[in-house]
Parts: structure tokens; C-alpha cells; sequence
């Protein structure tokens, strides 16, 4: 019942066309959609008698404002929240895994999903690798700050925006050359896609800023290649890899989850397989972890060391095999066995050996570029991204916060857009007034996702580039791979419609049932 009284009220907003432009809903005395409006109540679609104008023209824009914040609150119910699901899969495109015969999988926080207690530690670890090689000047750098792309920083200040204006000859335009490398790897800017980023991000920041802050000159590229090879040496010494083989019940979650994911597909007849960049010890310990010591019979094939994205690109590296003891044999390859393991490779002799094309592969990773853009645009795979930080963005969107600020922000963009035509003084310190109050409204639904960089899907209104890159290389996205578990493994998924700029305006007809296609909605209440 309540969610029909969500989709009345909506109907009652949309044909009181309060969206801006013209409108097409009657615009007599008595609102079709609202009906004949009682005692002392008004539909804000519905123009009142003309004002005459001065304090009678701002009275009547504030009699405006007051009806719509009246509708807004009608509209949201308690009930309305918490209708999205942290553990729902999400389309981009429409995919029925009922085609899918062959599922690929990523390691490192795709089938294993690692604890956020990981990136001090391998911040710190780069931090102390860049202090042995400035010495004393950078003895000082010890914080780790978890941050995201979204707003402009020099260090851990914000640059005004006049300023970034500034540098980019008056627009706030980045120019394509600059960000243009297929791997997100321009020339002068670099797109961070994955949390492995987050270590680096930091470090970065903070040593910046200790060289702006002590007033010391510096070489920007040197420094970024400085701080660039030191996440690398990390990962290259293996210092990760020790750290999450001495603790596994510390480092990894969800194990159970992924066996049980891994178990099911098998028992359904598909075919399974793993291209890794990691070494075959570490994936070995942890899967046998997660899984098992006999995991390497849920898989048809097994890739260490792939060498990702050169593995999906570069034909002249061929497959080797590894024996027991992880030695690297020489033979010529010409299939790829069950149970046994293989190291880099190249994708073009995987197609050839295993006949594994098109769109009955489905390939799950966690970064757009490395993982998934040259298997959905070159290869013709279905792609699915992993996104663990969807589920904390999830979270907050169902939060009775943010629905009202966002859902009050929008009406009052409305209005805006609406009342506009009135233009004498009295009128335009009402509109003045309205524009601060939204840009209040924005700043707050940013700072409920990250107070400096908001949420890593949406800048305001707009998507993230991020968000542009994950629509462009994902079918599916999801916040773990667990998420699988939800659905039947012939499940299909279908893209919510969201209108175009000219399309007539169903923001509030999204909000009000387009959560609910969330399949098994009441079903999954009880998953986290």
C-alpha cells in the first residue's frame, strides 16, 4: 500500500509538471491530479491568482516553496527508505545468466576481498621505502588519510576553485589529450580505479604536502615516479604478500562466501576459470584458505602471473606451466589442463585453446582497465566489476538523511528552474535565497559520502568519470561476489530505464519504483 501511494503521489507531481518548461497537465483551478484541493491546501503545479508583484509577488514565490516542501514530505514516508539492497547486483546492460556457460575470475579483491587494515600497512611500507631515499626529509610523514578523486587537492589542501579555473585557462575543462591513454594514462593525469589506489593516493598527498609545507622545491613527475615505484616495490618484494599469508583470518573476508559462490556454479555445470596477476604461492595459500586444499578442481584453468592488461593485447608471450613445487617448466603448451597451473600467457592463445568467446563468458575484476575494458570492447566478454565500496555508498543512500536532503534538493532545483521568470528585485532575493539553500543541500549530501571528495559515483547531479568508465566496461557491478549468491544462476538482469534530458522528467517515478525492480526485495531484507 505504501509503495502505491508513493507512485499517486508521484503521478500527482508529474502532472503538476513542476520540473520546469511548459506543461502539459491542465493548468485550471482544479489539478487533474490532485483533484479539487481542500481547506487552506494548494497543488504547487496549480498557479495561484496572479500577483501583482513587489511584496505580493515574494509572498507568493514563498507560498510556492512552502506547498512544495509540504509535497516532498507526503513523499517520503519512513517506509521509503532502505529500499535499496547492499548486496543487489546492478545492470548496465541486460544479461541473463542463463547464457552464460563460462565464469572468469580476478584474485586479489575479486575472489578474495581483503580488510581495510590493509592499506595503512602498505602505506607505511612506501612511506618508509621513500624516507630511505630522501633520508631526513621526509621523517616526518606518518598519516594515512582514506581519500577519493572527486574535488582538486595540492597536497591535503583543497585548491580554491577560482584557482583550478584558473589553470586550465578559465574552464574548469580537462582537456582529452591529457586523460586520453586507454588504461587511464594520460600524459599528466592518472585515473586511480581500484582500492589498491587508495595507499597511493594518500602517500602522494601527504608527501606534497610535507614539500609544500617546509617550503622545500621538487620535481612534480620525479616525485609522482618516486611515490609510484615505492606502492610498486610493495607489491614487487612481496612485502603484501607476507603480510596477508601470516593472517589470513586478519586480511581476508568473506572466504566462506566465495567458496559457496565457486561450489554452486560447479554444481550448475559451468565451466570455471582464474587470470591473476599474483604469484601461484599466494593465490595457492589463499584459496586454500578460503576454499580448500583441493580448490584447483573447481577450476578448468589457472593463469598466475598474467601480466594484466598486456595478457588481454599482447600475443607473443606464450603459456608456461608451473609443477608442484611452483618451478617453471618449458614445454611447449598446446592445452590447458584441469588442476594444473599456468603463468602469463596471452589471451589469444586461451581463445584458441579453450574455444571459450563471446557473450557466454562472463569475467568478474575490480579494475575497470586492467580486468575488464579490453574483454568487453575488443573480446566481446561480459564483464562484471567488483565494487566494495558500493556497499558503504548503498548504505547511506538508504539513510532518512539523505533521501530528504536529496529529494528536497531536487523540488527546490524545480522551483528554481520554474520561478525563474520573475525578475523584479523582491523576486530575485527569493531566488537568491534558494540558490544558497541548494548549494547547502549539495554540500551536505556530498559530505554524508566523504566530507573532501563525496560520493566516488556522482560529482552533484553528474556522474563520475569513474562512474562513466564503470557504465562503459561493466554489464553487472556489485559490491562483493558474494552477491551472486542472491540470484538464481538463471537469472536475468535488466538495466533500469532512466530518462533522458528531453524525455519527460520521472526522477521522482525512479525514486518511487524504480527501487523496487531490486529483485526478491522482502525475500533478501535479512541479507547485510
Amino acid at each position: 500500500m505504501a509503495g502505491a501511494g508513493l507512485r499517486a503521489a508521484a503521478r500527482r507531481w508529474l502532472l503538476c509538471g513542476e520540473q520546469g518548461g511548459p506543461r502539459a497537465a491542465s493548468t485550471s483551478p482544479s489539478c487533474p491530479g490532485c483533484g479539487p484541493p481542500g481547506p487552506g491546501a494548494h497543488c504547487p503545479g496549480t498557479p495561484r491568482s496572479a500577483p501583482v508583484g513587489g511584496a505580493e509577488l515574494s509572498a507568493h514565490l514563498w507560498a510556492r516553496y512552502q506547498d512544495m516542501r509540504r509535497l516532498v514530505h507526503d513523499l517520503l514516508p519512513p517506509e521509503v527508505c532502505s529500499l535499496l539492497n547492499p548486496a543487489a547486483i546492478y545492470a548496465n546492460n541486460e544479461i541473463s545468466l542463463r547464457d552464460v556457460e563460462v565464469y572468469g575470475f580476478d584474485y586479489d579483491y575479486t575472489l578474495a576481498q581483503y580488510a581495510d587494515v590493509l592499506h595503512p600497512e602498505i602505506f607505511n611500507a612506501a612511506r618508509d621505502i621513500l624516507i630511505e631515499h630522501y633520508k631526513s626529509l621526509l621523517m616526518k610523514i606518518d598519516a594515512f588519510h582514506y581519500v577519493q578523486l572527486g574535488t582538486a587537492y595540492r597536497g591535503l589542501q583543497p585548491v580554491p576553485d577560482e584557482e583550478v579555473i584558473d589553470l586550465y585557462g578559465g574552464t574548469q575543462h580537462i582537456p582529452l589529450y591529457q586523460m586520453s591513454g586507454f588504461y587511464g594514462k594520460g600524459p599528466s593525469i592518472k585515473q586511480f580505479m581500484d582500492i589498491f589506489s587508495l595507499p597511493e593516493m594518500a602517500l602522494l598527498s601527504c608527501v606534497v604536502d610535507h614539500f609544500l609545507g617546509h617550503g622545500l622545491e621538487f620535481d612534480q613527475a620525479h616525485l609522482y615516479k618516486d611515490v609510484t615505484d615505492a606502492i610498486r616495490d610493495v607489491h614487487v618484494k612481496g612485502l603484501m604478500y607476507q603480510w596477508i599469508e601470516q593472517d589470513m583470518e586478519k586480511y581476508i573476508l568473506r572466504g566462506d562466501e566465495t567458496f559457496a559462490v565457486l561450489s554452486r556454479l560447479v554444481a550448475h555445470g559451468k565451466h570455471l576459470f582464474l587470470i591473476t596477476n599474483s604469484p601461484f604461492s599466494f593465490v595457492d595459500k589463499g584459496m586454500r584458505h578460503m576454499v580448500g586444499p583441493d580448490w584447483r578442481q573447481l577450476f578448468d584453468v589457472v593463469i598466475v602471473q598474467a601480466d594484466k592488461p598486456s595478457f588481454f593485447t599482447d600475443r607473443r608471450k606464450p603459456f608456461r606451466k608451473l609443477d608442484e613445487k611452483g618451478s617453471l617448466q618449458w614445454d611447449r603448451i598446446t592445452r590447458l589442463e584441469k588442476g594444473k597451473i599456468y603463468r602469463q600467457g596471452n589471451l589469444f592463445d586461451f581463445l584458441r585453446l579453450t574455444e571459450w568467446r563471446g557473450p557466454r563468458v562472463l569475467y568478474f575484476g575490480d579494475h575497470l582497465y586492467s580486468d575488464l575494458a579490453d574483454l568487453m570492447l575488443r573480446h566481446g566478454w561480459r564483464t562484471g566489476a567488483i565494487i566494495p565500496e558500493l556497499e558503504r555508498e548503498i548504505r547511506i543512500i538508504n539513510t532518512e538523511q539523505y533521501m530528504h536532503s536529496l529529494t528536497w534538493q531536487q523540488a527546490l532545483t524545480g522551483l528554481l528552474e520554474r520561478m525563474q521568470t520573475y525578475q523584479d528585485a523582491e523576486s530575485r532575493q527569493v531566488l537568491a535565497a534558494w540558490m544558497k539553500e541548494r548549494q547547502e543541500l549539495r554540500c551536505i549530501t556530498k559530505a554524508l559520502f566523504n566530507a573532501q571528495f563525496g560520493s566516488i559515483f556522482r560529482t552533484f547531479h553528474n556522474p563520475t568519470y569513474f562512474s562513466r568508465r564503470l557504465v562503459r566496461f561493466s554489464d553487472l557491478y556489485m559490491a562483493s561476489l558474494s552477491c551472486l549468491l542472491n540470484y538464481r544462476v538463471d537469472f536475468t538482469f535488466y538495466p533500469r530505464r532512466t530518462p533522458l534530458q528531453h524525455e519527460a522528467p520521472l526522477w521522482m517515478d525512479q525514486l518511487c519504483t524504480g527501487c523496487m525492480k531490486t529483485p526478491f526485495l522482502g525475500d533478501m531484507a535479512h541479507i547485510r
